[in-house]
């Protein structure tokens, strides 16, 4: 299992624009099921700050492209829960899933009143593109899951992009009913 992880290893990093999130921000990688769960950070154009996102890579990654689920979690989640509280990656691995989970909603961008309420603002993106300022600089959750990151992806990971689906957990239910419409 090992070996077959350090091929995956190998074959993503020998051409990522992205970088692993730290370890001591709490990050790291682990073997789960087989496969490798990882999360990664880059500099988003669309959001105009960083932003983080999960992968998980079954087995069967190393041998070829795979299809890829988009897990869109809802209100006031990171990349972390569904990750961290859901064991998805048993039946990702048995299906030979990719499967990508991104924050909620851009972070630390300094906005006036971004952290004030749970449900508007930091962890609340809502999957769509704001249209007035001081939020549509930087609240483009919409381009960002439905152009940026798959393109990201695309590029750096064993998915085959003609094979992909999205899904919701909570709260956020609207905005990733648009994405997949």
């Amino acid at each position: 299992v090992l070996d077959r992880i350090a091929a995956v290893r190998r074959a993503c990093s020998d051409h990522f624009r992205i970088s692993e999130a730290r370890e001591r921000e709490g990050v790291c990688g682990h073997v789960r099921s087989g496969g490798l769960q990882k999360v990664f950070e880059h500099s988003s154009v669309e959001l105009k700050c960083k932003m983080r996102f999960a992968v998980y890579l079954p087995p069967q990654a190393e041998s070829g492209k795979c299809p890829a689920l988009y897990w869109l979690s809802g209100l006031t989640c990171t990349e972390q829960n569904f990750i961290s509280k859901s064991g998805y990656q048993q039946a990702a691995s048995e299906h030979g899933l990719v499967v990508i989970a991104p924050d909620t909603s851009p972070r630390g961008c300094n906005i006036k009143g971004e952290d004030d309420s749970w449900d508007f603002g930091t962890g609340a993106g809502f999957y769509v593109n704001a249209t007035e300022d001081p939020w549509k600089a930087n609240y483009r959750m919409y381009s960002y899951v439905t152009e940026e990151l798959p393109q990201l992806i695309n590029a750096n990971f064993p998915v085959d992009p003609q094979r992909f689906k999205g899904a919701n957990g909570r709260g956020q239910y609207i905005g990733a009913l648009i994405c997949a419409l």
